[in-house]
């Protein structure tokens, strides 16, 4: 039986034990930014789900409210990131990608959207497709890809990170105040993001071009 990425990912967070205190274990940041960092070209990479795991090990810290805040900022700051290292390289991509993006209706499609969304300073896209399955990678290639200026595509990138980051830490955080700092909560947690990215995926697909 084949093993989906979700299943993956709970199994690198078994392997990680039990989280403890962020406090007490600085490395967590570097790990979930890293994941949230790479998942743009590794959208296997359980980085959701690691922020969740954070923030719920963040709500037993004296304190939380700091550990809390900067964990939103890690997880925000490395999923703009990975969104411009993505956006450089389509950028130069060249004429190879371009052809392949030529060859797929639906990514033509697609860029052509987003190209219109952005030049209305409209980003809603670019916020939807961050909670999107593999939306976020999409995006960032496309736009850049299409040449679309730095300033259309950036903050609304960090405005997508942020509300990311914002409502996976909340769904941690809160979860272990409700549930306690047990599986239970990071299996509920992560259910209502995977919820999210379906939501988002239908709304985007039901948006008029």
């Amino acid at each position: 039986m084949a093993v989906t990425g979700d299943q993956r990912g709970v199994a690198v967070l078994e392997s990680l034990g039990s989280v403890g205190s962020l406090s007490g274990s600085p490395w967590i940041y570097a790990v979930v930014a890293a994941s949230v960092l790479l998942d743009v070209f590794l959208p296997v990479l359980p980085s959701g789900v690691l922020v969740i795991m954070a923030a719920t090990a963040a709500a037993t810290v004296p304190g939380e409210v700091g550990e809390v805040l900067i964990l939103v900022l890690c997880a925000a700051s490395a999923s703009v990131v990975g969104d411009l290292v993505a956006y450089r390289l389509a950028w130069r991509g060249g004429p190879l990608l371009d052809r392949a993006i030529a060859r797929s209706r639906r990514l033509t499609s697609a860029q052509e959207r987003l190209g219109a969304a952005l030049a209305r300073g409209g980003g809603l896209l670019v916020v939807l497709a961050r909670f999107a399955p593999a939306g976020r990678s999409v995006v960032s290639f496309l736009a850049g890809s299409a040449h679309r200026r730095a300033r259309e595509f950036v903050p609304w990138s960090a405005l997508a990170g942020l509300a990311w980051a914002a409502y996976s830490v909340a769904l941690g955080y809160y979860g272990a105040h409700w549930l306690g700092t047990t599986w239970l909560t990071t299996g509920v947690s992560a259910l209502a993001l995977f919820a999210a990215g379906a939501a988002a995926a239908y709304v985007m697909r039901r948006t008029p071009a």
